[in-house]
Protein backbone atom coordinates (compact mmCIF):
# COMPACT_ATOMS: atom_id res chain seq x y z
CA UNK A 1 0.00 0.00 0.00
CA UNK A 2 1.32 3.54 -1.12
CA UNK A 3 1.91 5.92 2.12
CA UNK A 4 3.08 9.35 2.11
CA UNK A 5 4.08 11.40 5.03
CA UNK A 6 2.11 14.56 4.86
CA UNK A 7 2.26 17.76 6.70
CA UNK A 8 -0.57 18.71 9.05
CA UNK A 9 -1.75 22.31 10.23
CA UNK A 10 0.22 22.25 13.40
CA UNK A 11 3.14 21.16 11.83
CA UNK A 12 3.67 17.67 12.54
CA UNK A 13 3.88 14.74 9.90
CA UNK A 14 0.82 12.53 9.57
CA UNK A 15 1.86 9.00 7.14
CA UNK A 16 -1.35 8.59 4.92
CA UNK A 17 -2.37 5.24 2.72
CA UNK A 18 -3.81 5.88 -0.15
CA UNK A 19 -6.41 4.05 -1.78
CA UNK A 20 -5.17 1.18 -3.80
CA UNK A 21 -7.80 1.54 -7.19
CA UNK A 22 -9.64 4.57 -8.76
CA UNK A 23 -13.31 5.15 -8.50
CA UNK A 24 -15.73 3.37 -10.44
CA UNK A 25 -16.01 6.51 -12.42
CA UNK A 26 -15.80 5.23 -16.40
CA UNK A 27 -15.64 7.74 -19.47
CA UNK A 28 -19.42 8.99 -20.31
CA UNK A 29 -18.51 10.33 -23.59
CA UNK A 30 -22.33 11.07 -24.56
CA UNK A 31 -23.15 14.67 -23.33
CA UNK A 32 -26.07 14.48 -20.69
CA UNK A 33 -29.17 14.93 -22.00
CA UNK A 34 -31.43 16.05 -19.14
CA UNK A 35 -28.15 18.82 -17.87
CA UNK A 36 -26.45 20.97 -19.83
CA UNK A 37 -22.97 20.55 -18.06
CA UNK A 38 -19.73 23.12 -18.53
CA UNK A 39 -16.42 22.76 -16.77
CA UNK A 40 -14.33 25.66 -16.38
CA UNK A 41 -10.84 24.69 -17.44
CA UNK A 42 -7.75 25.93 -16.56
CA UNK A 43 -4.62 27.04 -18.83
CA UNK A 44 -1.28 25.15 -18.22
CA UNK A 45 1.47 27.73 -18.06
CA UNK A 46 5.25 27.29 -20.46
CA UNK A 47 7.24 26.45 -17.00
CA UNK A 48 10.45 27.83 -19.22
CA UNK A 49 8.55 31.01 -19.68
CA UNK A 50 8.79 34.07 -17.59
CA UNK A 51 5.42 33.31 -16.19
CA UNK A 52 6.15 35.52 -13.12
CA UNK A 53 3.87 38.28 -11.66
CA UNK A 54 2.98 41.45 -13.98
CA UNK A 55 4.57 39.67 -17.04
CA UNK A 56 2.59 38.56 -20.13
CA UNK A 57 0.87 35.48 -19.73
CA UNK A 58 2.81 32.35 -22.40
CA UNK A 59 1.01 28.95 -21.93
CA UNK A 60 1.69 25.64 -23.19
CA UNK A 61 -0.37 25.08 -25.80
CA UNK A 62 -0.04 21.57 -26.12
CA UNK A 63 -0.93 20.98 -23.10
CA UNK A 64 -3.69 23.69 -22.32
CA UNK A 65 -5.86 22.51 -25.52
CA UNK A 66 -5.07 18.45 -24.55
CA UNK A 67 -6.51 19.08 -21.40
CA UNK A 68 -9.98 20.90 -22.73
CA UNK A 69 -10.16 17.53 -25.40
CA UNK A 70 -10.19 15.28 -21.91
CA UNK A 71 -12.53 17.38 -20.77
CA UNK A 72 -14.90 16.68 -23.89
CA UNK A 73 -14.26 12.98 -24.33
CA UNK A 74 -16.19 12.85 -21.09
CA UNK A 75 -19.14 14.09 -22.49
CA UNK A 76 -19.07 17.56 -20.93
CA UNK A 77 -18.76 21.25 -22.25
CA UNK A 78 -15.63 23.91 -22.08
CA UNK A 79 -16.00 27.33 -20.51
CA UNK A 80 -13.21 29.13 -21.62
CA UNK A 81 -11.10 31.93 -21.09
CA UNK A 82 -12.86 32.47 -17.56
CA UNK A 83 -11.94 33.20 -13.89
CA UNK A 84 -10.51 29.59 -13.95
CA UNK A 85 -8.61 30.25 -16.74
CA UNK A 86 -7.02 33.25 -14.46
CA UNK A 87 -8.84 36.04 -16.33
CA UNK A 88 -8.15 39.00 -13.83
CA UNK A 89 -5.51 36.63 -12.21
CA UNK A 90 -2.35 36.65 -14.72
CA UNK A 91 -4.16 35.89 -17.63
CA UNK A 92 -3.74 39.18 -19.94
CA UNK A 93 -5.98 39.75 -23.20
CA UNK A 94 -4.00 38.78 -26.00
CA UNK A 95 -3.13 35.93 -24.41
CA UNK A 96 -7.02 35.14 -23.71
CA UNK A 97 -7.86 36.09 -27.41
CA UNK A 98 -5.26 33.27 -28.60
CA UNK A 99 -6.86 30.45 -26.15
CA UNK A 100 -10.67 31.70 -27.55
CA UNK A 101 -9.55 31.49 -31.17
CA UNK A 102 -7.29 28.47 -30.10
CA UNK A 103 -9.93 26.46 -28.46
CA UNK A 104 -12.85 27.37 -31.24
CA UNK A 105 -10.82 25.48 -33.64
CA UNK A 106 -9.96 22.63 -31.74
CA UNK A 107 -14.16 22.56 -30.37
CA UNK A 108 -14.85 22.68 -33.78
CA UNK A 109 -12.56 19.60 -34.84
CA UNK A 110 -14.32 17.29 -32.29
CA UNK A 111 -17.88 18.74 -32.12
CA UNK A 112 -17.27 19.73 -28.44
CA UNK A 113 -19.85 22.56 -27.00
CA UNK A 114 -17.83 25.78 -25.92
CA UNK A 115 -18.57 28.63 -24.29
CA UNK A 116 -16.07 31.81 -23.65
CA UNK A 117 -15.60 34.61 -21.72
CA UNK A 118 -16.10 38.14 -22.76
CA UNK A 119 -15.05 41.08 -20.62
CA UNK A 120 -13.37 44.34 -20.33
CA UNK A 121 -10.06 43.43 -18.74
CA UNK A 122 -8.03 44.94 -22.05
CA UNK A 123 -8.54 48.51 -20.70
CA UNK A 124 -5.45 49.78 -19.05
CA UNK A 125 -5.75 49.97 -15.36
CA UNK A 126 -7.79 53.44 -14.14
CA UNK A 127 -11.34 54.96 -14.37
CA UNK A 128 -13.19 54.66 -17.57
CA UNK A 129 -16.37 55.79 -18.89
CA UNK A 130 -19.49 53.79 -19.72
CA UNK A 131 -18.78 54.32 -23.27
CA UNK A 132 -14.82 52.86 -23.00
CA UNK A 133 -16.38 49.74 -21.05
CA UNK A 134 -19.18 49.02 -23.52
CA UNK A 135 -16.49 49.54 -26.62
CA UNK A 136 -14.33 46.92 -24.50
CA UNK A 137 -16.70 44.74 -24.55
CA UNK A 138 -18.28 44.99 -27.59
CA UNK A 139 -14.69 43.95 -28.75
CA UNK A 140 -14.19 41.18 -26.85
CA UNK A 141 -17.67 39.85 -27.66
CA UNK A 142 -16.89 40.18 -31.40
CA UNK A 143 -14.15 37.95 -31.08
CA UNK A 144 -15.91 35.31 -29.51
CA UNK A 145 -18.41 35.81 -32.03
CA UNK A 146 -16.40 35.25 -34.89
CA UNK A 147 -14.59 32.28 -33.69
CA UNK A 148 -17.38 30.12 -32.97
CA UNK A 149 -18.18 30.12 -29.60
CA UNK A 150 -21.26 31.44 -27.54
CA UNK A 151 -20.08 34.23 -25.86
CA UNK A 152 -20.16 34.54 -21.73
CA UNK A 153 -20.72 38.18 -21.02
CA UNK A 154 -18.51 38.29 -17.47
CA UNK A 155 -18.42 40.86 -14.77
CA UNK A 156 -16.48 43.64 -15.56
CA UNK A 157 -14.18 45.71 -12.65
CA UNK A 158 -14.26 48.54 -14.98
CA UNK A 159 -18.17 48.93 -15.06
CA UNK A 160 -18.09 48.43 -11.32
CA UNK A 161 -16.28 51.31 -11.04
CA UNK A 162 -17.54 53.43 -13.86
CA UNK A 163 -21.47 52.96 -12.90
CA UNK A 164 -23.37 54.96 -10.42
CA UNK A 165 -26.26 52.72 -10.08
CA UNK A 166 -28.81 50.14 -11.61
CA UNK A 167 -29.38 51.51 -14.43
CA UNK A 168 -25.88 52.07 -15.85
CA UNK A 169 -26.08 48.10 -15.45
CA UNK A 170 -29.43 48.42 -17.75
CA UNK A 171 -27.78 50.66 -20.56
CA UNK A 172 -24.41 48.67 -20.66
CA UNK A 173 -26.21 45.40 -20.68
CA UNK A 174 -29.12 46.60 -22.70
CA UNK A 175 -26.79 48.04 -25.61
CA UNK A 176 -24.57 44.77 -26.01
CA UNK A 177 -27.54 42.12 -26.16
CA UNK A 178 -29.05 43.95 -28.42
CA UNK A 179 -26.31 43.79 -30.95
CA UNK A 180 -25.40 40.02 -29.98
CA UNK A 181 -25.70 37.20 -32.82
CA UNK A 182 -26.90 34.49 -30.57
CA UNK A 183 -28.30 34.04 -27.21
CA UNK A 184 -25.47 34.80 -24.69
CA UNK A 185 -24.73 33.59 -20.97
CA UNK A 186 -24.90 35.86 -18.22
CA UNK A 187 -22.11 35.76 -15.51
CA UNK A 188 -22.62 36.95 -12.09
CA UNK A 189 -19.61 36.85 -10.23
CA UNK A 190 -19.31 36.94 -5.74
CA UNK A 191 -16.87 38.81 -4.62
CA UNK A 192 -16.05 35.97 -2.93
CA UNK A 193 -14.52 35.51 -5.83
CA UNK A 194 -13.19 38.70 -6.68
CA UNK A 195 -13.34 41.11 -3.91
CA UNK A 196 -13.37 43.98 -6.63
CA UNK A 197 -16.81 43.09 -8.16
CA UNK A 198 -18.61 43.76 -4.72
CA UNK A 199 -21.81 45.58 -5.04
CA UNK A 200 -22.25 44.31 -9.08
CA UNK A 201 -25.67 45.22 -10.37
CA UNK A 202 -25.30 48.22 -8.58
CA UNK A 203 -26.17 47.46 -5.25
CA UNK A 204 -24.49 45.90 -1.88
CA UNK A 205 -27.72 44.51 -1.31
CA UNK A 206 -28.49 40.92 -2.84
CA UNK A 207 -32.14 41.12 -3.26
CA UNK A 208 -32.12 44.82 -4.29
CA UNK A 209 -28.94 43.68 -6.85
CA UNK A 210 -31.04 40.62 -7.72
CA UNK A 211 -33.64 42.76 -8.84
CA UNK A 212 -31.68 44.34 -11.18
CA UNK A 213 -30.31 41.54 -12.83
CA UNK A 214 -33.88 39.65 -13.47
CA UNK A 215 -35.08 43.14 -14.67
CA UNK A 216 -31.82 43.37 -17.53
CA UNK A 217 -33.10 39.27 -18.06
CA UNK A 218 -36.44 40.30 -18.75
CA UNK A 219 -36.18 43.20 -20.99
CA UNK A 220 -33.87 40.61 -23.09
CA UNK A 221 -34.86 37.12 -22.52
CA UNK A 222 -34.74 35.87 -26.07
CA UNK A 223 -31.05 37.03 -26.12
CA UNK A 224 -30.09 35.19 -22.59
CA UNK A 225 -29.29 31.34 -23.22
CA UNK A 226 -28.64 31.45 -19.82
CA UNK A 227 -27.19 33.20 -16.30
CA UNK A 228 -24.07 31.70 -14.14
CA UNK A 229 -24.74 32.63 -10.75
CA UNK A 230 -21.54 32.07 -8.73
CA UNK A 231 -22.63 33.31 -5.57
CA UNK A 232 -22.25 30.12 -2.97
CA UNK A 233 -25.54 30.50 -1.86
CA UNK A 234 -28.24 27.95 -2.72
CA UNK A 235 -30.96 29.15 -1.55
CA UNK A 236 -30.30 32.39 -3.43
CA UNK A 237 -29.43 30.27 -6.64
CA UNK A 238 -33.08 28.47 -6.48
CA UNK A 239 -35.49 31.78 -5.61
CA UNK A 240 -33.01 33.44 -8.22
CA UNK A 241 -34.26 30.73 -11.51
CA UNK A 242 -37.53 30.67 -10.15
CA UNK A 243 -37.93 34.18 -11.23
CA UNK A 244 -36.02 33.24 -14.89
CA UNK A 245 -38.02 34.21 -17.46
CA UNK A 246 -39.04 30.52 -19.58
CA UNK A 247 -36.28 29.17 -21.41
CA UNK A 248 -33.27 31.21 -19.67
CA UNK A 249 -31.48 28.54 -17.67
CA UNK A 250 -29.69 29.31 -14.49
CA UNK A 251 -26.06 27.52 -14.63
CA UNK A 252 -24.48 26.84 -11.35
CA UNK A 253 -21.67 28.22 -10.28
CA UNK A 254 -21.73 26.77 -6.73
CA UNK A 255 -18.91 24.39 -6.08
CA UNK A 256 -20.06 23.82 -2.69
CA UNK A 257 -24.22 22.99 -3.29
CA UNK A 258 -23.28 21.89 -6.84
CA UNK A 259 -25.55 18.19 -6.64
CA UNK A 260 -28.39 19.41 -4.95
CA UNK A 261 -28.64 22.39 -7.29
CA UNK A 262 -28.11 20.35 -9.98
CA UNK A 263 -30.87 17.88 -9.18
CA UNK A 264 -33.19 20.30 -8.95
CA UNK A 265 -36.29 19.64 -7.22
CA UNK A 266 -40.56 19.41 -8.74
CA UNK A 267 -40.08 22.88 -9.82
CA UNK A 268 -37.14 23.06 -11.56
CA UNK A 269 -33.20 22.56 -11.74
CA UNK A 270 -30.23 24.17 -12.42
CA UNK A 271 -27.86 23.61 -14.82
CA UNK A 272 -24.18 23.52 -14.62
CA UNK A 273 -20.89 25.61 -16.14
CA UNK A 274 -18.34 24.88 -12.67
CA UNK A 275 -14.70 25.08 -11.93
CA UNK A 276 -15.03 22.22 -10.13
CA UNK A 277 -15.38 20.03 -13.19
CA UNK A 278 -12.25 20.72 -14.28
CA UNK A 279 -10.51 18.55 -11.74
CA UNK A 280 -13.96 16.23 -11.40
CA UNK A 281 -14.57 15.41 -14.62
CA UNK A 282 -14.93 11.93 -14.56
CA UNK A 283 -17.05 11.76 -11.53
CA UNK A 284 -19.48 14.60 -13.17
CA UNK A 285 -19.77 12.40 -16.30
CA UNK A 286 -20.79 9.16 -14.08
CA UNK A 287 -22.93 11.74 -11.99
CA UNK A 288 -24.70 12.99 -15.05
CA UNK A 289 -25.21 9.80 -17.12
CA UNK A 290 -26.42 8.14 -13.84
CA UNK A 291 -29.37 11.25 -13.38
CA UNK A 292 -30.03 10.70 -17.36
CA UNK A 293 -30.96 6.99 -16.86
CA UNK A 294 -33.08 8.49 -13.72
CA UNK A 295 -30.94 6.43 -11.12
CA UNK A 296 -30.49 8.90 -8.44
CA UNK A 297 -28.32 7.19 -5.75
CA UNK A 298 -26.40 6.61 -8.48
CA UNK A 299 -25.97 9.90 -8.97
CA UNK A 300 -25.50 10.65 -5.31
CA UNK A 301 -22.66 8.25 -5.22
CA UNK A 302 -20.71 9.64 -8.09
CA UNK A 303 -20.73 13.04 -6.71
CA UNK A 304 -21.25 12.48 -2.74
CA UNK A 305 -16.98 11.78 -2.36
CA UNK A 306 -16.03 14.94 -4.27
CA UNK A 307 -18.04 17.44 -1.76
CA UNK A 308 -15.55 17.37 0.51
CA UNK A 309 -12.69 18.13 -2.00
CA UNK A 310 -14.59 20.82 -3.61
CA UNK A 311 -15.23 22.86 -0.20
CA UNK A 312 -11.60 22.47 0.53
CA UNK A 313 -10.92 23.79 -3.07
CA UNK A 314 -12.75 26.80 -2.99
CA UNK A 315 -12.30 27.56 0.65
CA UNK A 316 -11.25 31.15 1.95
CA UNK A 317 -9.56 32.95 -0.09
CA UNK A 318 -11.90 31.74 -2.64
CA UNK A 319 -10.46 33.16 -5.50
CA UNK A 320 -6.97 31.29 -5.01
CA UNK A 321 -9.78 27.60 -6.10
CA UNK A 322 -7.06 27.81 -9.23
CA UNK A 323 -4.20 26.91 -7.68
CA UNK A 324 -6.08 23.49 -6.48
CA UNK A 325 -7.09 23.22 -9.70
CA UNK A 326 -3.44 23.27 -11.01
CA UNK A 327 -2.37 21.05 -8.75
CA UNK A 328 -4.58 18.56 -8.86
CA UNK A 329 -4.39 18.50 -13.00
CA UNK A 330 -0.43 17.93 -12.34
CA UNK A 331 -0.97 15.04 -9.81
CA UNK A 332 -3.31 13.75 -12.29
CA UNK A 333 -0.86 13.43 -14.85
CA UNK A 334 -2.89 16.35 -17.22
CA UNK A 335 0.35 18.42 -17.30
CA UNK A 336 4.37 18.14 -16.67
CA UNK A 337 4.72 20.68 -13.75
CA UNK A 338 3.12 22.46 -11.09
CA UNK A 339 3.59 26.04 -12.60
CA UNK A 340 0.75 28.69 -13.37
CA UNK A 341 0.45 32.25 -15.01
CA UNK A 342 1.36 35.06 -12.52
CA UNK A 343 3.45 32.41 -10.06
CA UNK A 344 0.15 31.85 -8.76
CA UNK A 345 1.21 28.15 -7.50
CA UNK A 346 2.52 29.70 -4.15
CA UNK A 347 -0.90 30.95 -3.49
CA UNK A 348 -1.58 27.95 -1.63
CA UNK A 349 0.08 26.58 1.80
CA UNK A 350 1.77 23.38 1.68
CA UNK A 351 -0.76 21.87 4.19
CA UNK A 352 -3.75 23.59 1.94
CA UNK A 353 -2.12 21.22 -0.88
CA UNK A 354 -1.38 18.24 1.34
CA UNK A 355 -5.19 17.80 2.43
CA UNK A 356 -6.18 18.34 -1.26
CA UNK A 357 -3.92 15.47 -2.31
CA UNK A 358 -5.98 13.35 0.29
CA UNK A 359 -9.60 14.62 -0.58
CA UNK A 360 -9.15 13.64 -4.25
CA UNK A 361 -7.41 10.33 -3.57
CA UNK A 362 -10.71 9.51 -1.73
CA UNK A 363 -12.55 10.81 -4.54
CA UNK A 364 -10.95 8.21 -6.54
CA UNK A 365 -9.76 10.93 -9.20
CA UNK A 366 -6.56 9.92 -9.69
CA UNK A 367 -5.86 7.86 -13.19
CA UNK A 368 -2.56 6.50 -11.73
CA UNK A 369 -2.15 6.62 -7.76
CA UNK A 370 1.40 5.94 -7.92
CA UNK A 371 2.20 8.60 -10.00
CA UNK A 372 -0.03 10.97 -7.85
CA UNK A 373 1.58 9.56 -4.93
CA UNK A 374 5.46 10.62 -6.59
CA UNK A 375 4.36 13.85 -7.15
CA UNK A 376 3.21 14.74 -4.28
CA UNK A 377 6.62 13.12 -2.96
CA UNK A 378 8.49 15.43 -4.68
CA UNK A 379 6.46 18.67 -3.87
CA UNK A 380 7.28 18.10 0.04
CA UNK A 381 11.09 17.51 -0.86
CA UNK A 382 11.14 21.01 -2.42
CA UNK A 383 9.87 22.60 0.39
CA UNK A 384 12.16 20.35 3.15
CA UNK A 385 9.61 18.26 3.90
CA UNK A 386 11.04 14.38 4.73
CA UNK A 387 9.81 11.68 6.86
Amino acid sequence: MTSVMLPRPDGTLEPYSMQQAVSGNGRHSTPSHSRVAYAAAHVVADPMADNTPGRPAVLDWDATLAFRHHLWRHGLGVADAMDTAQRGMGLDWPATAELIRRSAAEAASVGGALVCGAGTDQLPPGEHGLDAVRAAYEEQLELVEAAGATPVIMASRALVTAASGPEDYAAVYGALLRQVRRPVVLHWLGPMFDPALAGYWGSDNLDAATDAFVSIIGAHPEKVDGVKVSLLDADREVALRRRLPAGVRCYTGDDFNYPELIAGDDIGHSDALLGVFDPIAPAAATALAALDDGDTDGYRRAFEPTLPLARHLFGEPTYHYKTGIVFLAWLAGHQAHFTMVSGMQSARSLPHLAELFVLADRAGLYPDPELAAARMRLLLALAGVTG
